[in-house]
Formats: C-alpha cells, structure tokens, sequence
C-alpha cells in the first residue's frame, strides 16, 4: 500500500473509478495476463490552479494579521538576501510571524484553516465529471483514472480541504511537528522538485520512503507520461509541463476566468502546453472540453496498444 505524502494511506483501486471489467480468470483458476498500461493519471498544481490564490492567504495570513502582498515581498526579499531556498523561508516566517502574534501553529489548527480555502467553479464537480466521461467513452475494459496532487502548497492545509479525499495521492510540502514548540520544514517541495513526483507517479514509486534513482524501462512503468495530463497555472509549473511534454505526456494552463492570459499565451507559444483555458471546471467549459479531447486521445492510444500487445502475444 502506498502511503500519502500526509502521512494517510493512499487509496487502493477499489476507491477509482474503473471502467469496464478485467479480463475473465482462464482455466485452471489462474488470471490470464493483462494489459497493464491502462491508468491514466490527472496531475494538478493547487494554487492559482484549483484555487484562485496561494491558500495561505485564505485564513492563515488574516489570523495572525498580516497583509498577503507584504508577507510574500518579505518572504522573498529574505530568501533573496541570504541566499535561502524560497519556501523553506516562508514557510518559516509563517511560524516566526505566527508566534509574534501569539499564534500556535500545530496540524490540527492548519488543516482547519484548510475548510476556507476557496476553489474555482466547478472544481468539486470536476472529478465526477471527468470519471463519468471516461466511463462513457472508453472501449477498452478496465481503464482506471486517478487524480494526484503536486504542490508547493502545505498538506496540512490541503487535508483541510473539500476536494482532498478525491486524490489518489498528494504530494506537497510539510511541516514536522514534535513535541518542541518548533514546527520544522518536513518536506518542501520546489517548482524543479515537483518533476520528481510526475516520475514516481509514472513509476509507480509513490512511497517516498523508496528512491526513483533506480533504473526502470519504459515497458516497466505502470503509468506512461502518454497517460498522463498537468495542470498548472504559470511560470512555477513550467518545469513539470517541460518535463511531460518532453516524455510524450500532455499539459493544460488555466488563467483566472476573465483576466489576464498572457501567461498561457506564452507557455502555449513556447509549446509547454496543449491547450490553455480559463479555470472553470464545470462541465461544457473550454477546460473541460479540452481536456475530454486529449482524454479521447489517451483513451484510443490505450485500445491500440493494448491490441498490438494481444497481437504480439499470439505470434511469440
């Protein structure tokens, strides 16, 4: 069982959406051989992606009574000055400003934070949606969609949540709580380190207790990047759009519904994306329509696949 970057364990394929019926048991009781590229995996950034702002900004920053545009040219203005990684010094002054303010900062306080989190239209309609369009149109039997979380976001917050129970896992920075009155960076996780998590989905390493480093080949992998889609919203996602458009995957950029779009724009033009959108999720929108397009094309990618594999099984 693989365990949740939370801590949580992920869910097992009784709790996908799985479409059709495996193949029959053969003689003998033994399960005949399977095709077993036929997950297809929805990568998603959170901030500016499913949720119009960085989550902090929601309820963390109002407590402890700090402004969200100071807070953030501060955070970077330290990193900048000593040279320090840019999450790991927000993610401490959130604690250093939290504790002038006489503001305990534990995990049960911040996953409750996570309830006010706004998300854009349609979001937790979304992954319904989307399930029941791949149920409609897929042809080969068996095809499981999962949903994954990748951010640089806090998974306290995210537990808090009403969409995190839809994810297979997620994968996103964190704090380590002991028995100090000293949360500590547990994991944070950068606009490059997010590349790592597309590769252990793609592997099917999502214990992060196990290395990727190992060589794996393509025949191996239980998710190809060909199955797999990512949405992000900007610049910080451009390494993971690069990295899944470079091994054969696909990428979405959304916008705020009726603002600027320049960002998209351009990771269009450069070809980091397939498609951009504004972030509405709900079913008829330009996002949810281009997603079904390359949901379509995934989907008849696996049918031949899969029937080349039965092909080549029949003249060993």
């Amino acid at each position: 069982m693989v365990e949740r970057a939370a801590g949580r364990s992920a869910k097992t394929g009784g709790d996908e959406p799985v479409v059709g019926k495996a193949d029959k048991v053969g003689r003998a009781g033994s399960a005949k051989a399977l095709f077993g590229k036929k997950t297809i995996a929805l990568v998603y950034d959170f901030d500016g992606t499913l949720s119009p702002k960085p989550m902090q900004e929601y309820t963390f920053l109002p407590k402890i009574g700090a402004d969200a545009k100071a807070f953030w040219a501060e955070a970077n203005a330290l990193a900048r000055a000593h040279g320090a990684d840019s999450l790991i010094t927000y993610m401490h002054l959130m604690y250093k400003k939290a504790k002038a303010k006489g503001v305990r900062i534990d995990r049960e306080d911040l996953v409750n934070l996570g309830r006010d989190v706004e998300l854009f239209a349609g979001v937790e309609e979304w992954f319904d949606a989307i399930g029941e369009y791949v149920k409609i149109r897929a042809e080969s039997n068996g095809v499981t969609l999962r949903h994954y979380l990748v951010s640089s976001g806090l998974t306290e917050i995210i537990e808090g949540t009403r969409i995190y129970p839809r994810f297979h896992n997620v994968f996103a920075s964190e704090y380590w709580f002991d028995v100090y009155d000293l949360p500590y960076p547990k994991r944070v996780i950068t606009d490059t380190g997010k590349t790592q998590y597309l590769f252990r989905i793609n592997k099917g390493v999502e214990d992060l207790g196990e290395s990727i480093n190992d060589h794996m080949p393509e025949g191996k992998r239980p998710i190809p990047f060909a199955n797999m889609i990512y949405f992000g919203d900007g610049d910080t996602d451009v390494p993971s759009m690069a990295v899944m458009r470079k091994n054969g995957g696909h990428a979405i950029a959304v916008h705020p519904p009726g603002k600027a779009r320049a960002k998209c724009v351009a990771l269009f033009k450069a070809g980091r994306c397939d498609f951009f959108a504004p972030a509405d999720y709900r079913r008829g929108s330009d996002l949810f329509k281009r997603t079904c397009l390359l949901l379509d094309r995934m989907l008849a990618d696996i049918r031949v696949q899969e029937e080349v594999w039965r092909v080549g099984r029949g003249v060993r």
